[in-house]
């Protein structure tokens, strides 16, 4: 009785005695837990039905009692009161493990929550037992023999239920983490007391036993010491030996460092590598680091088309293996129709741009036939401002953003260019550094003219200096329109003073006699 005196008063010193107020903090607590809790209302419905369920036990008891059946009454107060006490016990543990303790940035693993529970449970099953009178040294005992008897039989459970167990205290793996075992790739989800669970790329749900990962090599994919998630992966490609490996590698590297590719860190910066020497080309792989590890075909991806791109404007043909095959004549008639082709969608491009309206027939097939074909990706800088480049772009796909840094105002947006346009000119002709940057808004195709290109046709016909002149005079009066208010004699007089001074650089770009 001594026992059962100490029992009360220690239920006593917690409020436990009065079951009204011990109702309603669980009460409470479920509610909260059922408002910010929506994963754990199933569990918060199932605890509170058994609450009910005991209640309704615990008034059949005492009917019971009243009805004279001391000794049943007795045993079914006791077994409801257990039922009630576990309830309880469970819906304080989502309210402290899931709600409370996140609030202070304290985040156990899940297998501590479950063991503090189930002890919490042990605990008070025990106590009531004590409390009923029941003699716990002979269970104990017998609990024992069983648990060994238990422990043999089920060896890989038991191996399971001690892998999570020293999974989640050393933090092998945590929940969130990309781990690699065996042939599974995937993010961790759970880790429960006999596996853990990890979702792939796939959308496949792959349970793995906690036994397999601790005697079992695995990988956590992205996680170094104090760095941010992130993993490297590897973009392979060949070309051919006639190309110099290291204008590969400065091409490759020149097509993506400083582009804006989702899910592509910056730091470290991307680089290229010549990984071999095969029969006929080098092996090479440019090598980023990818942020988001659910996305890694969708980012290789856009690397690729950055990296095509930048190789399809350097002229830098991929290597392919080599296949012998039988030449007919009718491959060099397609040959000669894919020619025409080409040629007439280059005649066409250039018959847009008014630069060149004033050449004959056979000045534009000269030019024509020097387009340099010049693909861009999305995002690429096509030119940027006071940069020293002689060429022209004429704009046949895509759009791009035409930008001007001026000091003060930073990155200005000037205009949208679509296909058919041109930029580039005054570099082309006179020599002039860059007035403003280009970039694509898409993936962009076009072609661009070299200074050598137009030479021999000024060469040979000087006038033409002056109708030039006068087209690039009148773009760079729009262009100070758009960067500052002008009234119609102040563009007049520009006009002039831009087409004598655009005049004399040209002839001076290309010793033109005056």
């Amino acid at each position: 009785m001594a026992d059962q005196s100490m029992v009360y008063r220690l239920f006593s010193l917690f409020g436990w005695d009065s079951i009204p107020s011990l109702l309603l903090l669980s009460l409470m607590s479920a509610l909260l837990s059922f408002r910010f809790l929506p994963a754990e209302r199933k569990d918060v419905k199932n605890s509170l039905l058994f609450i009910v369920f005991s209640l309704a036990g615990l008034l059949a008891s005492e009917a019971l009692r009243l009805l004279g059946l001391t000794g049943v009454a007795s045993a079914l107060h006791e077994v409801f009161l257990i039922i009630q006490g576990i309830a309880i016990i469970r819906l304080w543990g989502i309210f402290v493990f899931r709600l409370l303790l996140p609030l202070v940035h304290l985040s156990p693993p899940r297998i501590v929550d479950d063991l503090l529970t189930f002890a919490a449970y042990l605990v008070w099953g025990m106590v009531r037992l004590r409390y009923a009178g029941m003699d716990l040294s002979g269970i104990v005992t017998t609990s024992a023999v069983v648990t060994a008897v238990v422990a043999f039989s089920m060896q890989d459970t038991l191996g399971n239920i001690l892998g999570g167990i020293a999974l989640q205290l050393d933090k092998s793996v945590q929940v969130g983490d990309w781990i690699k075992a065996d042939d599974v790739v995937g993010r961790v989800v759970d880790i429960r007391w006999r596996s853990t669970v990890v979702e792939t790329r796939n959308w496949e749900t792959v349970v793995i036993p906690n036994s397999h990962l601790m005697k079992n090599k695995f990988s956590v994919l992205g996680r170094r010491s104090g760095e941010p998630v992130q993993l490297r992966r590897w973009i392979w490609f060949n070309v051919d030996f006639k190309e110099m490996p290291a204008r590969v590698i400065r091409t490759a590297e020149e097509a993506v460092r400083g582009v804006a590719i989702p899910c592509m860190a910056q730091t470290p910066a991307p680089n290229c590598v010549l990984m071999d020497f095969e029969k006929n080309y080098g092996h090479y792989a440019l090598r980023y680091w990818l942020t988001d590890l659910a996305v890694d075909d969708p980012t290789d991806t856009a690397v690729r088309l950055h990296l095509f791109a930048a190789l399809q404007r350097k002229g830098i043909r991929l290597a392919f293996p080599e296949e012998g095959r039988h030449i007919i004549k009718e491959s060099e008639k397609h040959e000669q129709v894919v020619r025409q082709r080409d040629l007439a969608h280059r005649l066409s491009a250039l018959k847009k741009v008014e630069l060149f309206a004033g050449l004959n027939s056979e000045e534009l097939q000269t030019v024509a036939e020097r387009l340099v074909y010049a693909p861009f990706a999305k995002g690429d800088v096509l030119t940027r401002q006071g940069a020293v480049a002689h060429w022209l772009y004429i704009l046949t796909g895509g759009e791009v953003e035409v930008i001007v840094e001026t000091p003060g105002q930073g990155r200005r947006p000037l205009s949208t260019l679509q296909a058919g346009s041109f930029f580039g000119e005054m570099g082309l002709l006179t020599g002039d550094p860059r007035s403003s940057t280009v970039v694509a808004l898409n993936d962009v195709e076009c072609y661009r003219l070299d200074k050598g290109s137009v030479q021999d046709i000024l060469l040979s016909r000087p006038a033409m200096a002056e109708e030039f002149s006068r087209i690039l005079a009148e773009r760079r009066v729009e262009l100070d329109s758009l960067l500052q208010d002008i009234d119609a004699a102040s563009r007049e007089r520009r006009l002039e003073d831009h087409h004598s001074d655009i005049l004399r650089k040209i002839r001076q770009f290309f010793s033109l006699s005056a």
